[in-house]
């Protein structure tokens, strides 16, 4: 059996335990599951706005707070992935030193006392993937581990025409300058990247390449 891929990224304020999370998406069958924090703020039209710029079918929720982000995603997480034939998918979203996504996560719900989202998924990371069963060298010593990068090396690069940001940095300015549809639609981008690796690695690697986790909490305590 074959599991089907469900690419995620999320958006943060920084690298730091005190940073938050403002954005996390999912690329599920029908298009791309985006859900959005405001910090309080009005942010009319969101959805609206990202469906004019992106061709994908796009979903938009907007949460006032992070916790209120977890939750939804707690939500979500439940109907649409537990105990489905599905795997999570992400580009270095865990590695030893590395991984991004799922370490700043596990610290956030943590610091807010929400519960892990992604019980009886799967997981694997298409970082190694990627960059051991592909040639990602530009020139000797030197070769492409950014999912921007890589991406335009062995995809289309369609996606990072899409992108609002020359740099992931600039996510967090426009989260504080409340330009939530340029974040939503650069957190779209990345996940439609992460996806078409994705399936890229699907075409070309077999399944033992694909090194699959649980992410089943040791202890479930949920409400």
């Amino acid at each position: 059996m074959t599991l089907e891929q469900v690419a995620f990224d999320i958006e943060t304020t920084g690298f730091g335990v005190d940073d938050e999370v403002t954005t996390v998406g999912f690329a599920v069958p029908l298009g791309v599951r985006v859900f959005v924090q405001t910090r309080g703020r009005a942010a009319p039209n969101v959805e609206a706005a990202v469906r004019d710029r992106v061709e994908t079918h796009v979903q938009v929720s907007t949460h006032e707070s992070e916790r209120k982000l977890f939750k939804a995603v707690g939500s979500f997480t439940a109907d649409r992935l537990a105990d489905d034939d599905v795997m999570l998918v992400g580009f270095n979203a865990e590695l030893w030193k590395l991984g991004f996504d799922l370490p700043f996560l596990r610290t956030r719900l943590a610091q807010a006392d929400v519960e892990w989202p992604f019980r009886n998924v799967p997981y694997a990371d298409l970082l190694p993937v990627v960059t051991n069963r592909f040639n990602t060298t530009i020139e000797a010593g030197e070769s492409r581990s950014d999912l921007a990068g890589v991406y335009k090396m062995l995809c289309d690069g369609q996606y990072n025409e899409l992108d609002p940001f020359a740099e992931s940095s600039e996510a967090v300015v426009a989260f504080e300058d409340g330009r939530f549809t340029d974040l939503v639609v650069h957190n779209v981008a990345d996940i439609l990247r992460t996806k078409q690796l994705g399936r890229l690695s699907e075409r070309y690697c077999s399944k033992s390449d694909f090194k699959l986790k649980s992410l089943t909490a040791t202890t479930q305590e949920y409400e």
